[in-house]
């Protein structure tokens, strides 16, 4: 007797929720010079389109029963920045949906443009109406707004890691005022997974600088705590969230923020910042080896500006 036929239809691959050519279209969205775009400066702004686009893809399909990001949605952005994430949302939530971006630092923060300037100058172009702006912390941002105010997702791209006071203590308590106001919270944060060996030395540079960051007072730095994606699932859990989906995606080599993070570990400005805000000399000593360990690692591979980005975790959470 013949085996049966299987006859069941292959599953479908998920539609991506915006395709990799929109890049240079939401790329274009990005405040510059007032002498006009450099290569660079060009091609920095088009790697980090691309890997928002694979970020919401990666959420868009995260769900098989609903669409978890696309037209239409209302999303709630915490730690939007300058809006490098806000104008890719922005743009795949389309002319019906919302974004409402929000971000505690002051208005003159960052360089070459402030945050203010970046902002503006995305409300003032092709997505400006569906973005609306908030300086707030999450917490105050969540209390103040009227309490029946909900949207589809909440969205904490690359944030995590600058919430201060070790991280997972602030993560716990947004996640836990989250509930009720949102279906999902999307989370992508870096991995502490190097699966290219030339991103190695990204990953010793965060543990190093995060490192740095809890024995000091107040600082702009990106990193100021690390959390791995075990922390973040423990913390997720304890505050009632469970994982719908998780992936871990590694960047294109065109990503420079592992260059830029390890850039200023390897710099003498770092050892000169663990001399004036540390004081135990143990400490001291760790912190010195850490940034020993992160400069032979990119050595290792051709030096600090061929360092590559770590990977990053990618998740849906549900409650």
């Amino acid at each position: 007797m013949s085996s049966p036929t299987n006859t069941q239809a292959p599953v479908p691959a998920p539609v991506p929720v915006l395709p990799l050519s929109a890049a240079s279209k939401i790329a274009s969205y990005a405040i510059q010079p007032a002498s006009g775009a450099s290569q660079l400066s060009q091609r920095i702004e088009l790697s980090q389109a691309m890997h928002r686009i694979r970020l919401i893809n990666a959420w868009g399909s995260s769900s098989s029963s609903i669409t978890t990001l696309g037209p239409g949605t209302r999303v709630l952005e915490l730690g939007c920045g300058q809006g490098t994430c806000t104008q890719a949302l922005a743009e795949a939530v389309g002319p019906g949906g919302h974004v409402d971006a929000v971000d505690p630092a002051s208005p003159d923060y960052g360089r070459p443009f402030t945050l203010a300037q970046a902002q503006a100058h995305l409300s003032a172009g092709p997505v400006g109406g569906r973005i609306a702006w908030h300086r707030a912390d999450p917490i105050s941002f969540l209390s103040a707004a009227d309490a029946e105010k909900t949207w589809d997702v909440a969205v904490l791209a690359h944030c995590v890691w600058y919430f201060r006071g070790g991280g997972e203590g602030e993560l716990g308590r947004i996640l836990a005022a989250l509930r009720g106001r949102v279906a999902r919270v999307l989370v992508a944060e870096y991995a502490l997974r190097a699966s290219e060996p030339a991103a190695a030395a990204h990953v010793l540079a965060a543990l190093a600088r995060a490192t740095l960051e809890a024995h000091r007072g107040d600082s702009t730095e990106n990193i100021q705590s690390v959390v791995s994606p075990a922390g973040i699932k423990a913390v997720a859990a304890g505050a009632g969230w469970t994982v719908e989906s998780e992936e871990v995606a590694v960047p294109d080599a065109a990503l420079s923020d592992g260059f830029w993070e390890t850039a200023t570990v390897t710099a003498q400005d770092f050892v000169d910042e663990v001399e004036q805000a540390v004081g135990d000399e143990g400490v001291k000593s760790l912190l010195r080896s850490a940034r020993d360990a992160t400069v032979a690692a990119a050595e290792a591979n051709g030096g600090v500006k061929k360092v590559r980005t770590m990977d990053v975790w990618v998740a849906s959470l549900i409650c």
